[in-house]
């Protein structure tokens, strides 16, 4: 397993785990965000791949995950989540002067990765989406309707055809296996507004990974908020429909695929 390092940082609410997968004489800076209920440590192996193609790994604990300061799981507001993702870039960048920076956002990360990139897309070389929560999704408006909201933690089978994957994420103690709490859900509600009226990346180039077998973030609605944030046909967008596959391509059987696919879209868009 590659060499990693943590690094505290002062957060918006409070210290701030930042997870390195350090490099010697990188081509590129790589900032990994990570989804809902999860954390960074889960990315080793999308670090590795990474790392093999040159990168200089870095990725924070959101507010709330992993080993992050935070009630578990409750982000107030996404703009601050932003705001801490944007200290790690620096941190990367500090590190590494001159780099080209490569975003890469899942799920709800996505979310996040969207939104910085409408903030401070100037400083990014290109943003990878997987299974983003962007666009038309039902979830927060169907939960806010409830007078109280379930506890039904995300099922370990809704991520990936792996069973092992599944079952490391059950056993994971720093994942959240409880209910969405209200203020996330509120915040993950007004942040879809937001990134849906915050404009396109212009001509920022973009990598979308979905697989068509997602029942956390379905396909269809992702599309409508891909295509929205990269401008329709006038933007640089690549996009990889994986048949069969769930929530976390970098985790499905066909992982090696998906892989390939993100490797040959980086050589295409970081400078040499």
């Amino acid at each position: 397993m590659a060499e990693t390092r943590e690094h505290t940082l002062t957060g918006t609410r409070g210290a701030l785990c930042v997870h390195e997968w350090p490099r010697d004489e990188p081509r590129y800076l790589a900032l990994l965000v990570h989804g809902y209920g999860e954390h960074a440590g889960r990315y080793a192996q999308v670090a590795g791949v990474l790392g093999a193609h040159g990168a200089a790994v870095f990725a924070p604990d959101h507010v709330g995950h992993g080993r992050s300061a935070g009630e578990r799981v409750v982000v107030e507001d996404f703009e601050d989540v932003v705001s801490d993702v944007h200290a790690a870039a620096d941190l990367a960048r500090a590190a590494h002067p001159g780099l080209p920076l490569v975003m890469i956002g899942h799920s709800m990360g996505g979310l996040i990765a969207a939104r910085y990139a409408q903030r401070y897309g100037s400083e990014l070389t290109a943003l990878v989406l997987s299974g983003p929560v962007i666009g038309e999704w039902e979830l927060p408006g169907r939960l806010l309707s409830l007078p109280e909201i379930p506890d039904t933690p995300i099922s370990p089978a809704a991520l990936s055809r792996d069973p092992e994957v599944g079952a490391a994420y059950a056993a994971d103690p720093l994942v959240w296996h409880g209910p969405m709490k209200r203020p996330t859900v509120e915040a993950f509600a007004r942040t879809l507004r937001t990134v849906d009226e915050g404009g396109d990346v212009g001509a920022l180039p973009v990598l979308w990974l979905h697989g068509d077998d997602d029942r956390l973030v379905p396909l269809p609605g992702s599309r409508t908020g891909v295509e929205r944030l990269t401008g329709g046909a006038d933007g640089d967008l690549t996009v990889r429909i994986y048949p069969g596959a769930r929530h976390e391509v970098f985790a499905e059987t066909d992982r090696d695929e998906v892989f390939a696919d993100l490797t040959a879209f980086l050589d295409r868009v970081v400078p040499h």
